[in-house]
């Protein structure tokens, strides 16, 4: 019940902020947004209607057709993200930052738009429209939902070109490609992890040192060398970037010559990282 409580408030401010980002960065400056928000501002420049009227609207339309791709949690917390979003839309079209500098406006319109969907989204919930197209391309084609949900928004971006012109446009891309970045690193957390693979002569010692020092475990793997045809032992292991300097040491130690790689990964779940029943 509490972890609900907290999602839900993260759902609301996650809202806030993304209509902050709008009203203050992105319409006094005429530039464009993605998605439903996208279009709900090309017809405010054009027929002066209220955003926060128009995107319930057409939010609500999008969420009666693509409900039945999320489940009823998700369904739930986008009900309040779009009511909130449409809300705080219309409570704060008045405020606004003395600005004139375009670079600046897109960046912080990029970045409070992607805290405030990244926000909602790794709450649980979606601000529909095109994170609805996300969330299906990811649950059916494997799409990373940021990607995705780059690649819906800039087809509603172009479109608006014939309102706010190819200059504002191209801000407009830098905006999205910010907030898309910045999104990624909200949802997937702020503690990337990396998985090394060590082939060494002294498996053993290593394997034993980073139990014992680390405290993380160590998956050993078989192979061989293509060449010499040699049986090798292969050390996987996950650890936190910040690990990263302390298991070369260790390797330094036990064997200079050791062949180590090291990959980016993420979403690790498992003893010791992320439980997945509650991911």
């Amino acid at each position: 019940m509490k972890k609900r409580v907290t999602d839900v408030l993260m759902v609301i401010l996650g809202a806030f902020i993304f209509a902050v980002g709008i009203n203050v960065f992105v319409i006094p400056n005429d530039l464009g947004e993605g998605g439903v928000t996208g279009v709900t501002i090309i017809l405010y420049y054009v027929f002066g209607w209220s955003t926060g009227l128009v995107s319930i609207i057409l939010n609500s339309i999008l969420l009666i057709i693509g409900y039945k791709f999320l489940d009823k949690t998700t369904t739930v917390y986008t009900i309040i993200a779009v009511v909130s979003h449409s809300l705080f839309l219309q409570l704060t079209r008045d405020w606004s930052i003395h600005s004139n500098e375009l670079t600046v406006n897109a960046v912080f319109g990029g970045i409070l738009a992607g805290v405030g969907i990244g926000i909602i989204i790794r709450a649980g919930g979606t601000t529909a429209g095109t994170v609805i197209l996300a969330r299906i391309a990811n649950k059916y084609l494997d799409w990373n939902i940021s990607y995705a949900l780059l690649f819906f928004d800039l087809i509603v971006a172009f479109s608006s070109v014939f309102v706010i012109g190819v200059e504002k446009l191209m801000f407009t891309i830098i905006l999205l490609y910010i907030g898309t970045k910045v999104m990624e690193f909200i949802i997937e957390g702020l503690n990337p992890k990396k998985a090394v693979t060590i082939i060494s002569t002294n498996h053993d010692q290593i394997a034993a040192r980073v139990n014992a020092a680390m405290d993380r475990g160590v998956t050993v793997l078989t192979g061989y060398g293509y060449f010499t045809k040699a049986p090798k032992e292969i050390l996987y292991i996950v650890i936190s970037k910040q690990e990263v300097s302390q298991l070369k040491k260790i390797v330094q130690l036990e064997d200079p010559s050791a062949f180590i790689t090291i990959h980016d990964v993420r979403d690790v779940f498992g003893e010791g990282f992320i439980d997945m029943a509650k991911s």
